[in-house]
């Protein structure tokens, strides 16, 4: 019974976001479906290397 909870819900959200009708959803292979919903999320931001924290700090020095 949990699997069909979370396909009904995952069928939704295809439909809601992706446009896709049930039988997209059920012809889509998990893969393709995380591959799809992936390409919709914002690129990861990369962290801050030290050298820029370096030159921020000194930018903004924390005298209080």
């Amino acid at each position: 019974m949990l699997f069909a909870k979370a396909a009904g819900r995952l069928a939704g959200v295809a439909g809601a976001l992706l446009g896709w009708r049930p039988d997209e959803f059920w012809r889509a292979t998990p893969a393709e479906l995380g591959a799809v919903l992936a390409a919709m999320l914002p690129e990861a931001a990369e962290g801050m290397g030290a050298g820029e924290l370096a030159r921020l700090r000194a930018l903004f020095p924390d005298d209080l």
